[in-house]
């Protein structure tokens, strides 16, 4: 009997049929972000990063053009066992000659090559217009500006980007959640913090006039607690993108679990959205001690939200994306470690038998359940892990970093 033999054993005596696990895992899609390949700058502006967001580091090897960034993202991609989307941020179009345009302006022949490379690798594509990093942002804001035509452009913008989402899925035959996030807000006290929120909401009804078919769009509302610069105040909060969501038929909340107070946890915000929502958004980062977008990790929360997801039986009602950017290590490494972090900690949600677990709690055996509990920590979902990456053809954990390495020396080396 070989490891995994031995490890499907084991968990079938516990009630878990690993066998199911691993088929059940190849068709759980997770979107994977572009914006980590060249630390959100994006292809339509040579400024620097703005609009509460940062990046650190600067390790060598940046994509630099599309084309760059595409071959990066297939390298990630060949590392990563399961099935994708493609996370896009406007400020990705890729313009051909004489094609350069406004983000008010942008329209789907903008990202056709996107659509060939999502094509290319079966994938559908989530996109995010880019409320960030642009000149036309005044004052820190966008679409809670008190300026009419800089809110009218950022409004023509997401009503662009509907209709490119709408395109998205009608190539891929994917349904594109398309997520409206601002770091709209103030470094200091506002006097007036409802005004902003009052317009925030005005210009996210007009974008969503914007006529599109709610099989094949799925918006969603993003918020956040602070930013770098707005640390006092942010339009698009918790509240408001929640109660946006709740108050708007067909929009969904999403939760980055970085845009949160420290000791706030978004697995347990999970079940809670579950109960009034048909369908929610995730962006699944690494929080360290603030929004810092660090890798994804196999951690206590990274586990815990996958836990939320499958033992609620809502794997068909969330839509999991990654969300982080990374500088200051190989961005290859950076993709491919949080991707299969999330995977794993999927991996461990299925191969847990929840209807034991519930059972004991039902009964108010807690004393049996923190031992059941404590006692599957410890079984061999490695042996599992290993076999799941030889079903997907690629590499296993120990043969993963050798392959990075080849392609840091054979091309991320050589960009200057």
């Amino acid at each position: 009997m070989n490891h995994y033999e031995a490890a499907r054993e084991k968990y079938r005596l516990a009630g878990v049929d690993t066998e199911a696990v691993i088929e059940k895992m190849m068709k759980i899609p997770v979107s994977l972000h572009c914006w980590q390949g060249d630390d959100v700058k994006g292809f339509d502006q040579d400024g620097p990063l703005t609009g509460g967001i940062q990046t650190t580091g600067n390790y060598p090897g940046k994509a630099r053009t599309p084309q760059e960034l595409m071959a990066d993202m297939e390298q990630a991609l060949s590392l990563m066992p399961g099935k994708k989307k493609l996370n896009l941020h406007a400020s990705y179009a890729v313009f051909g000659p004489g094609q350069e345009v406004d983000r008010d302006k942008l329209e789907p022949k903008h990202f056709e090559k996107w659509v060939e490379f999502a094509k290319k690798h079966q994938m559908g594509i989530d996109f995010n217009p880019t409320f960030f990093s642009h000149p036309k942002v005044k004052d820190g804001l966008t679409l809670s500006s008190p300026d009419e035509e800089t809110r009218k452009f950022w409004i023509e913008h997401g009503k662009a980007c509907i209709r490119i989402s709408e395109y998205f899925a009608k190539e891929t035959g994917v349904p594109c959640v398309m997520n409206i996030w601002t770091g709209d807000g103030y470094k200091d006290i506002p006097a007036d913090r409802m005004g902003p929120r009052l317009r925030y909401k005005d210009s996210i009804e007009q974008i969503l006039s914007q006529p599109f078919d709610k099989n094949l769009v799925k918006p969603c509302v993003e918020s956040k607690v602070f930013g770098i610069g707005v640390e006092s105040y942010t339009a698009g909060s918790a509240e408001f993108a929640l109660s946006f969501a709740a108050t708007h038929d067909g929009v969904l909340p999403l939760m980055d679990n970085g845009h949160y107070h420290p000791t706030e946890m978004v697995s347990d915000k999970i079940p809670a959205l579950l109960c009034f929502f048909p369908e929610i958004a995730l962006h699944v980062t690494r929080p360290v001690r603030w929004d810092s977008d660090h890798v994804v990790l196999y951690d206590d929360e990274t586990r815990e939200i996958a836990k939320e997801i499958v033992r609620n039986d809502a794997l068909d009602r969330v839509y999991i994306a990654l969300d982080y950017f990374d500088a200051s290590i190989n961005r290859i490494s950076a993709w491919a470690v949080g991707f299969r972090s999330f995977q794993k900690a999927l991996l461990s949600a299925l191969c847990t038998p929840y209807a034991e677990l519930r059972r004991l709690q039902e009964e108010n055996r807690m004393t049996e359940l923190m031992v059941m509990q404590e006692n599957l920590k410890m079984y061999p979902l490695g042996e599992v892990w290993e076999e799941y990456c030889r079903r997907c053809q690629v590499a296993v954990d120990s043969q993963m970093f050798e392959e990075i390495e080849k392609y840091e020396k054979d091309v991320l080396s050589v960009r200057k």
